[in-house]
């Protein structure tokens, strides 16, 4: 009879890593509710529960409001709630900048990066943080208008109060799902089921993309539940979940593909095959082509695989675009260094909300623009607050065919930096949205500067005098063809003269919240009548718009597509009429808050008029 020894000792050690892999869940929790331990599962010790709202707002990458107030800001996020249970909406709420897919149907859209991971799709975040670390239990978020932009929450183990850094930032996911449809913009407690985590936490992430939503998603207040003692799952259970044995791989890819992109792309030592199969017998570029497919993580792992890929996983040609952002949580210094070889070609580099809590250093940073800039034709850096006036000096020394620099909500970078940019002559886009940039840099930007062709200066609050800076957009920005002043405090009827007359080939023009702007001095029957290419206007907020603007651009800019009058109070349904008669490629009109314009208008106008999205927002 055979020794029934080996059989045992397979047996033990599947039985070994089941629990292998049932400790490992203790550990990191439960990605969802299907991977849930049996019900006679208890958490080991038991802890009182603490609940808490936010403290204070970190960190964020838009936001509706102003830098000088608390309407429609992110910082309304702090403390407890202001509206809900309403519905409705609210100046006391959270709202980002944007919302739908209005926002890439503009002159000003951006082409896309290739090779996004499905799995990210978050296009703004805030980061809270909270008075206690504990170990998260729950988090409810309190959404009071157009839920359902929430697609990520995660959880930091740096703490913010505490006056030693770590030696080592580490991010979780606790929940992520792509964006949802929901019905209806009412008012809702969003309570997803989050997995477990090991260590203590008071640094919450919120990620979000409002693609589907019809209008701004509103939030009121983040709740944390947690407890202080780190929760233990007993292993008290009938049976063993095989579907354990599959838990977390998403995240494991994930965190494997970055450890490799960090550790294991130096590596020289492969394994040597006989032959590699049918690779050996297709052509170099078809192999490239197949590759090209992959996210940075896969060429990782593929690159370790046998050297004919290797070689092909390495080959610069697969790096002229490369977007990192999917990644911020795990790139740094080490990224940049292995990464240096292959991006000698690059020529579009997105690193928006890398770097944060030194994670890159300036001189980290330097180097990797020394070896790769030189071919770099647009560079993505929103949100990136590693960036210092060193950092804007090497970017214009060492990149000197740029062409698109994107500087969004850099907030760290000091005023006088912004001077470097003005040695750039060949941008054609430049986004200082949410910067510290003053008038005298500016300035010397648009006089050196003069193919730009899109300019963002929204809610750039630093800038003394807005016309001086439209009558030199006028005189030297010829081919301007979208422009952001957004919140600008100050521009007059003057600057709009300037700029109507310099900058005829205008497309896209955003003056929302520009309270010095008055229709009674012909500032917008100018635009309508000068700027006929005009395919997007924004006079959000401008009480004084009335029909005599709104029939000029239904004679003049008939190409018009998106059109925000949100506010006014002197706009009549016959000149609605008449725009949407006319302008037959319109497509957005927000009438929201429009006296003259109740629901009965807006029923009417939309059953005449199918293909236009008309927004009427309302206050409960």
């Amino acid at each position: 009879m055979p020794p029934v020894f080996p059989m045992l000792t397979v047996l033990s050690m599947f039985y070994y890593m089941c629990l292998r892999r049932r400790a490992r869940t203790a550990t990191r929790g439960e990605m969802n509710s299907r991977r849930a331990i049996e019900s006679n599962t208890r958490a080991l010790p038991i802890n009182v529960e603490i609940v808490q709202y936010a403290k204070e707002v970190l960190d964020f990458s838009s936001h509706y409001g102003s830098e000088n107030s608390m309407s429609y800001t992110m910082w309304n996020l702090a403390g407890i709630p202001n509206v809900y249970p309403s519905s409705g909406d609210f100046t006391q709420t959270a709202v980002f900048r944007t919302y739908g897919t209005w926002w890439d149907r503009c002159p000003s859209a951006r082409l896309p990066f290739t090779r996004t991971p499905s799995t990210f799709c978050s296009q703004d975040y805030v980061e809270l943080a909270f008075e206690e670390p504990v170990y998260p239990t729950a988090v409810h978020i309190l959404e009071t208008y157009h839920p359902g932009a929430v697609v990520r929450i995660l959880a930091c183990s740096a703490n913010p109060y505490s006056q030693n850094p770590p030696a080592e930032v580490r991010w979780e996911i606790l929940w992520s799902e792509a964006p949802t449809k929901v019905n209806g913009p009412q008012a809702r407690q969003f309570t997803p089921c989050i997995k477990q985590i090991n260590f203590p936490t008071n640094l919450i992430r919120l990620e979000v993309n409002s693609s589907l939503l019809d209008y701004y998603t509103e939030l009121d207040a983040v709740v944390l539940h947690g407890v202080k003692e780190r929760p233990v799952l007993s292993l008290k259970t009938s049976m063993i979940d095989m579907n354990d044995i599959d838990e977390d791989e998403d995240e494991e890819k994930f965190a494997c593909g970055m450890d490799t992109l960090n550790k294991q792309f130096s590596i020289v030592t492969l394994r040597e095959w006989p032959t590699n199969g049918y690779f050996d017998k297709l052509p170099y570029e078809l192999i490239q082509l197949i590759l090209s497919h992959l996210t940075v993580p896969d060429l990782c792992r593929l690159s370790q695989t046998c050297k004919l890929l290797y070689q092909h996983c390495c080959d610069p040609l697969q790096y002229i675009h490369l977007s990192l952002q999917p990644y911020w949580a795990r790139i740094n210094d080490t990224s940049l260094e292995y990464l240096q070889s292959r991006c000698t070609l690059i020529q579009w580099l997105n690193l928006s909300w890398t770097g944060n809590r030194g994670a890159i250093s300036v001189s980290g940073f330097s180097r990797f623009l020394k070896v790769c800039g030189s071919e770099l034709v647009r560079l993505e850096l929103s949100c990136g607050h590693f960036l210092n006036e060193t950092c804007l000096e090497v970017i214009t020394e060492m990149c000197p065919n740029l062409q698109e620099l994107n500087l969004s909500s850099c907030d760290k970078i000091p005023p006088q930096a912004f001077n470097h940019i003005a040695k750039v002559g060949g941008l054609k886009r430049l986004i200082l949205y949410r910067t510290k940039v003053e008038q005298t840099a500016l300035l010397s930007i648009l006089n050196f500067c003069s193919e730009l062709q899109h300019l963002s200066l929204g809610s750039c609050v630093m800038i003394e005098d807005y016309d001086l800076i439209a009558s030199m957009m006028g005189a030297k920005c010829k081919k301007l063809r979208s422009l952001d002043l957004w919140r600008c405090k100050n521009i007059t009827e003057s600057g709009i003269a300037e700029l109507a007359s310099g900058c005829q080939l205008l497309e896209e023009l955003d003056l929302g919240w520009c309270p010095t702007l008055q229709s009674s001095t012909g500032c917008f029957t100018n635009l309508a009548r000068k700027l006929p290419n005009l395919q997007k206007l924004f006079l959000t907020a401008n009480r004084s718009v009335c029909d005599t603007d709104i029939e000029e651009l239904a004679a003049n800019c008939t190409h018009l597509r998106q059109l925000d009058i949100l506010g006014t109070r002197m706009v009549s349904p016959a000149s609605l009429r008449k725009l949407l008669e006319s302008c037959k490629d319109l497509s957005l009109l927000d009438v929201s808050f429009c006296s003259q314009i109740d629901n009965r208008v807006v029923l009417e106008l939309n059953a005449n008029f199918p293909s236009v999205f008309i927004k009427k927002s309302f206050t409960q």
